[in-house]
């Protein structure tokens, strides 16, 4: 195996030299997302045509059926090197488990492939005006008719909805039924009739989430992830798996890349206060021990077992950090990201060095949201981790 592994090693680090060159973060200029998109789109088709997708999913749904270890030598190859597919996090971290577990054997054939050749962009409709980290309060309707469904509702704060082709929506079945039991979950075409969506302006001046309108949207019959009513239990899977997903990122090994763009800018500006150098201190042994958080998690899963709810461990101290950042972010490069001469967050062309360090601090505010809320995450910490009583 470790002759295995090597020469796998050695296949990851030449795909990636060639491939993995940059340029797929959200940059100024792209406020909704779509160039960085179509960037991972193109790093995933020429993954998915080097044999690289898809590494631990089975081998009749196109993936390879290699072993947890060679995701773990995956990763940590692949963080000495830019992220090239941040735009797909949803499509590849969210949607694609929850099918590999929970869809039809129907559903696994015909879209999984799909996802991991880079033909299918996909999204998650779970939040809704008034549900948001209580996602078992959603009201958006699923009425069962001839054929199939009928959904009628609102879903916000959904990634690129704009650009998906398909989403997992979570929608109430059966309004009489407990809050939690008259839940249930359906693949949705985000092309069909009755499926509109809309931009949402962000702080950081991105366009990236969007608002999705569904007005007597049909779906078949077989669009259900089965069973009915069994909605609960697929979406706290779902949002188990964002939460490992987000915490782990797409990129592994012992990492602090925050600290070293802050450290970076501090030597560009000039000396620093011993307070200033003190917190990026802290800064980086943050951000060290989340890696080893998430190096637990791939440990866990290289021995075979699910890392539970410690993916919330994960998720939370990767806001944490983020937070932490963007607040030395404020301090190092000062006034310079509050006012800056140039076009404003989200404007098309280039923007002000400020601008940028600006946008990326705002986006940290919703590290602490998405993927349910800190409190949210710190209560599943005290009950499921802990034993705390509730």
């Amino acid at each position: 195996m470790d002759a295995e592994l090597e020469e796998f090693r050695s296949l990851a680090r030449t795909f990636l030299a060639v491939h993995a060159t940059g340029g797929a973060d959200v940059a100024p200029g792209d406020p909704r997302g779509d160039r960085a998109l179509d960037r991972g789109l193109e790093f995933q088709r020429a993954l998915h045509a080097a044999g690289l997708a898809g590494l631990t999913v089975p081998l009749a749904y196109g993936g390879r059926g290699l072993t947890a270890d060679h995701e773990r030598v995956w990763k940590e190859e692949a963080g000495r090197y830019p992220l090239m597919t941040e735009e797909l996090a949803i499509t590849l971290g969210n949607c694609l488990p929850t099918l590999l577990e929970f869809g039809t054997e129907a559903m696994r054939r015909r879209h999984v492939p799909r996802i991991l050749a880079g033909d299918e962009v996909w999204c998650q409709l779970f939040s809704e005006p008034a549900a948001g980290s209580d996602a078992a309060g959603v009201q958006t309707r699923a009425v069962a008719v001839e054929g199939g469904w009928v959904l009628r509702g609102q879903k916000v704060w959904t990634t690129l909805a704009h650009r998906a082709h398909f989403g997992i929506l979570l929608a109430r079945t059966d309004p009489d039924a407990p809050k939690h039991a008259g839940l249930s979950m359906f693949v949705v075409d985000l092309r069909a009739p009755g499926v509109e969506t809309r931009p949402i302006h962000q702080l950081d001046g991105g366009l990236h989430f969007d608002e999705v309108f569904l007005t007597d949207a049909f779906v078949p019959a077989d669009a259900l992830l089965p069973d009915a009513g069994d909605g609960w239990r697929i979406a706290s899977a779902m949002l188990h798996h964002q939460r490992v997903a987000r915490a782990q990122g797409q990129r592994g090994g012992v990492r602090h890349d925050r600290t070293d763009r802050l450290v970076a800018e501090a030597a560009r500006r000039g000396p620093l206060d011993a307070v200033t150098r003190h917190e990026l201190v802290e800064l980086y042994i943050a951000e060290v021990c989340q890696s080893l958080v998430v190096t637990r998690s791939l440990a866990a899963a290289a021995s075979g077992h699910e890392p539970g709810p410690i993916g919330s461990l994960g998720k939370l101290t990767n806001a944490l950090v983020a937070r932490r950042f963007a607040q030395l972010a404020w301090r190092i490069v000062g006034a310079d990201a509050l006012a800056w001469d140039g076009a404003p967050l989200g404007a098309a062309g280039p923007s002000a060095d400020g601008a940028q360090w600006a946008r990326d601090a705002l986006f940290t505010l919703s590290l602490s949201i998405a993927g349910g809320t800190n409190e949210i995450q710190r209560s599943i910490i005290g009950e499921r981790v802990l034993g705390l009583p509730r």
